[in-house]
């Protein structure tokens, strides 16, 4: 397995269950799984890089992925394809230094720049066909923390990152 810099991991559908919320003063609101924090977490211990890319805008995204210490957070991002082949451009970083986690089609340009691909349980059959990983765990329930489980323990990694950020042996 190539070394993996930057993980891209859409939000809709992948980090929450797909729902949009709206309270009654017409605020959006979203449902985040506290269990993807490990994965991103580990991801950071090895000096992996996070991006969130999202074509929705939601201070609640905000809020979490602040929390959450990412490294990149991209909203209202329409072209998503465009946007990211202009970043790694900029960045120096080539498709097998990629890592992307989506679930439905506005994620299929995006993730034809990416070496690896991961994706949710309930993601639409084209996002399962072209994914390395399929989670056994469905979007916003911590599919996200499965696909980055899965990858760095294939690496080699997952134990020893784990120990680190939580002091714990697994």
């Amino acid at each position: 397995m190539s070394k993996i810099r930057l993980i891209i991991i859409d939000v809709d559908g992948t980090l929450t269950d797909a729902g949009i919320y709206y309270d009654e003063n017409g605020n959006e609101l979203k449902k985040f799984c506290t269990k993807d924090a490990a994965g991103i977490f580990v991801a950071k211990k090895l000096g992996v890089k996070t991006m969130i890319l999202t074509g929705r805008e939601c201070a609640a995204t905000t809020r979490r992925m602040t929390e959450l210490k990412v490294d990149y957070l991209f909203q209202n991002v329409k072209d998503k394809a465009s946007y990211l082949k202009e970043f790694l451009a900029d960045n120096g970083i080539s498709k097998e230094e990629v890592m992307y986690i989506g679930d439905d089609l506005n994620d299929l340009p995006p993730m034809a720049l990416a070496g690896y691909i991961g994706c949710p349980a309930d993601s639409c059959i084209e996002i399962k066909e072209r994914a390395n990983y399929v989670s056994t765990v469905a979007g916003g329930h911590g599919a996200v923390r499965d696909v980055l489980e899965h990858y760095f323990r294939e690496t080699g990694e997952w134990e020893a990152a784990t120990k680190e950020v939580y002091g714990i042996g697994v």
